[in-house]
């Protein structure tokens, strides 16, 4: 019987080609990437968070019982309480203003402009721990205020001693040295938001403060929180400095509680510790405000 044969398979385009010849790319060989020094820094950093573990652990100095002993005594517990305190009061009353200032800064007037301008540069240039004194030392300065006509006879007076606590003192110089610096924040924050986009609304006849609470607001905010963040951290870390004026902080119990007992080091660990962990945690909050904020965005 007849032999049939079947056609040829036709050949691939690699076989057409032939062999790649010495200058061709297909006879390159891919390597992945070397990074050497990278491990090199990953060992050493290594090395050196091992070596200061060790020593924490190991030196006696540090002395973790005593450490122990005071993180959660009741003194602290309550100093880390009146740091919360400034630290609550003075974000609320100085973003609170901070904002008033930021929207006088963006207004038409420019008496309302000097004005704020002039606010924030005075509560910039002071230094926070000179604020403090001169409200601590009010009654010193004014005896007492009187109120009527104005270079005139006072139709009701009051002493002012008293009147300003050590707290309400530190309360006050916290909240005005943080609105200074939040105006800023704020301002730079609707800066951002891009100006058509107020136009558009403006000409859908959308209120003013519709376009601020709807439109501004959640936009500027992605530019705010980071910085207002690092502020309100900043502001919790800067608590300690109304130690000058006796107020019972975590900073200043610490200090007391190792002037009586001589532990500097484990009560200096006791504050840092709490430091950490509520800066921590502060941090946590931010990124997930961040993130809500962010909704709708590409990264």
């Amino acid at each position: 019987m007849p032999l049939t044969t079947e056609p040829p398979a036709e050949k691939t385009a690699a076989e057409r080609a032939g062999p790649p010849q010495a200058g061709d790319p297909a006879a390159l060989k891919v390597v992945p990437v070397r990074h050497p020094w990278r491990w090199v820094a990953i060992a050493v950093t290594a090395v050196l968070l091992a070596q200061f573990a060790h020593g924490l652990i190991t030196n006696p100095a540090w002395e973790w019982g005593v450490f122990a002993q005071f993180f959660t005594a009741q003194t602290v517990l309550k100093a880390v309480g009146i740091t919360l305190q400034l630290t609550v009061y003075g974000t609320a009353i100085g973003f609170a203003l901070g904002i008033v200032l930021a929207f006088m800064r963006l207004s038409a007037s420019p008496f309302l402009r000097w004005v704020a301008l002039g606010y924030i540069w005075a509560f910039r240039s002071i230094p926070l721990i000179v604020q403090l004194l001169f409200w601590f030392n009010l009654a010193y300065l004014y005896k007492r205020l009187d109120f009527g006509i104005p270079f005139g006879p006072g139709i009701f007076s009051f002493e002012t001693m008293g009147l300003v606590g050590a707290l309400g003192a530190a309360v006050l110089g916290l909240a005005l040295h943080q609105a200074a610096y939040a105006a800023e924040i704020v301002r730079g924050g609707v800066l951002a938001v891009d100006g058509g986009q107020l136009e558009a609304a403006a000409a859908l006849g959308i209120p003013r403060l519709r376009q601020l609470r709807r439109i501004v607001l959640p936009q500027a905010m992605r530019s705010i929180l980071p910085n207002a963040a690092n502020e309100v951290i900043s502001l919790f870390k800067g608590t300690s400095i109304v130690s000058v004026m006796a107020i019972g902080e975590l900073f200043y119990q610490v200090q007391v509680i190792y002037g009586r007992n001589g532990r500097v080091v484990p009560l200096l660990m006791v504050a840092t510790a709490w430091y950490i962990l509520l800066t921590s945690v502060l941090s946590i909050l931010q990124h997930y405000v961040e993130r809500h904020f962010a909704k709708g965005t590409t990264r």
